[in-house]
């Protein structure tokens, strides 16, 4: 028996969830953030999560729910979703340089002998610059801990929608690479989810952005289109490599790079040298985060705890609907609901016209579906902001989400803008975020709804 066959026996068990070394619930993981009304008066940027649990005065939910997930997302603000990309970019992805650690790494047969033992129709072999990655993900477990635990909730719903778009299941770990599984990541571009769409390229595979919606961050939907544009790229280039390169920087500069490699380019390493710094290191990001997921128990890797509900359902809903009807009316945390509709970026599932889905625990559906009609009941109270009188019938009163953008002009205040618009200054404020009434800007751009 040779030596490269020891190494495949001794690897052979490589199912991620299968018995875990046991960790202690980690606080330092990276959550996924959610934007809320309030803020804490002071939020140090450099402030560790440590630091900002110890500190934090947000309500803590005594529930099954209460985690460090709930109490993170409570005060933080979208602006630290794109903080967390940014730290996991630099860290993860953009390390083309950083010098590489070669006192935590196994033998190079080891780490090449395990990756041939992963079956794909995508290309994964192993080099000095897939090594380089594979030593950061396994080295840096933080991530890898949290991928594990939130893969528990999305990857069944990924690898569904993979296999009915006949696409390989190993692409399940893109949006580990994208956005390490967090479905509000934000990048310094402005991509946005778990699969990182840019706005138009979203509005171009179906996807809906509005002031109230953004379907990018819907787990499902965006897996869906980034399927249909996988299998787009892929129907370019017919090599996985070169589909994934063009998938982070576009097809555009994926064929400049082929172009200046010469006519005998078949693959992501032929081109290489020619391709952005961002996307040459995005290929080995993508196998070395696989090769970290599946043999994560080789590299004593638990999957962290996650507040994320396993089961869940679904149901629709047809009429404006805000979250505090139903955080209100049958007792359920209101982070519980951001968290499994993270598309809803107002609270408010914008339902006039057609209908939306709304994600819930299981064991709440049927207790949502038994107070549908007093949740109903609420949108009065809840939503009054958006009650306009009917154009047929002023003696009506209508639920209006239509908006358009007015420009503050040289003499504008917010009372003379509510005023000729038919609106209240509180809305104005709510509508745009504004902190106060009286600093407007001459060119600010406001949000009116009719």
């Amino acid at each position: 028996m040779n030596t490269l066959t020891v190494i495949a026996l001794l690897a052979a068990s490589i199912h991620p969830f299968g018995k875990q070394p046991s960790e202690p619930l980690r606080a330092d993981s990276i959550s996924i953030y959610y934007s809320d009304e309030t803020q804490p008066e002071k939020c140090d940027e450099g402030m560790t999560i440590e630091e900002f649990l110890s500190e934090s005065t947000a309500p803590r939910f005594p529930d099954a729910y209460s985690q460090p997930y709930d109490s993170l997302v409570v005060a933080l603000k979208e602006r630290r979703a794109r903080a967390a990309f940014d730290d996991f970019f630099d860290e993860f992805i953009n390390i083309e340089s950083v010098p590489c650690d070669d006192s935590r790494q196994l033998p190079d047969s080891v780490y090449e002998a395990r990756l041939r033992m992963i079956l794909s129709p995508i290309h994964m072999p192993y080099n000095e610059v897939v090594k380089r990655y594979i030593i950061t993900y396994t080295t840096r477990k933080t991530l890898m801990e949290n991928v594990l635990g939130r893969s528990q909730y999305y990857f069944p719903m990924i690898e569904e929608e993979l296999d009915r778009a006949g696409l390989p299941i190993e692409l399940r770990m893109l949006p580990v690479v994208e956005s390490a599984l967090s479905p509000t990541a934000i990048s310094r571009a402005g991509a946005t989810g778990l699969w990182q769409f840019m706005y138009t390229t979203g509005k171009v595979y179906g996807l809906e952005v509005n002031s109230f919606i953004d379907q990018r961050r819907d787990p499902v939907l965006s897996t869906k289109a980034a399927c249909r544009y996988l299998k787009d790229l892929y129907g370019i280039y017919e090599d996985w490599t070169l589909a994934l390169a063009a998938y982070n920087c576009g097809p555009g500069n994926v064929n400049k790079a082929i172009k200046r490699a010469g006519d005998q380019a078949e693959d992501f390493w032929d081109i290489y040298p020619y391709l952005p710094a961002e996307t040459r290191g995005y290929v080995p990001s993508f196998i070395a985060a696989t090769y970290a997921y599946t043999f994560s128990y080789q590299h004593d890797t638990a999957p962290a705890p996650t507040a994320m509900p396993l089961a869940t359902d679904t149901v629709m809903i047809s009429r404006p609907m805000h979250f505090d009807q139903i955080t209100s009316t049958i007792d359920l945390p209101k982070e519980v609901l951001r968290s499994l509709n993270p598309q809803y970026k107002m609270d408010i599932i914008p339902a006039v016209g057609k209908s939306y889905s709304l994600t819930l625990p299981l064991g709440e559906v049927a207790r949502f579906l038994e107070n549908e009609e007093s949740i109903n009941a609420k949108d009065t109270v809840y939503m009054a902001q958006y009650l306009k009188p009917s154009r047929t019938d002023p003696s009506q009163k209508v639920f209006s989400l239509e908006s358009f953008t007015y420009r503050v002009k040289s003499g504008d205040t917010l009372s003379s803008i509510a005023k000729r618009h038919n609106v209240s200054v509180a809305q104005l404020m709510k509508w745009n975020n504004l902190k106060n009434a009286h600093k407007l800007r001459i060119g600010q751009k406001l949000e009116i709804y009719r």
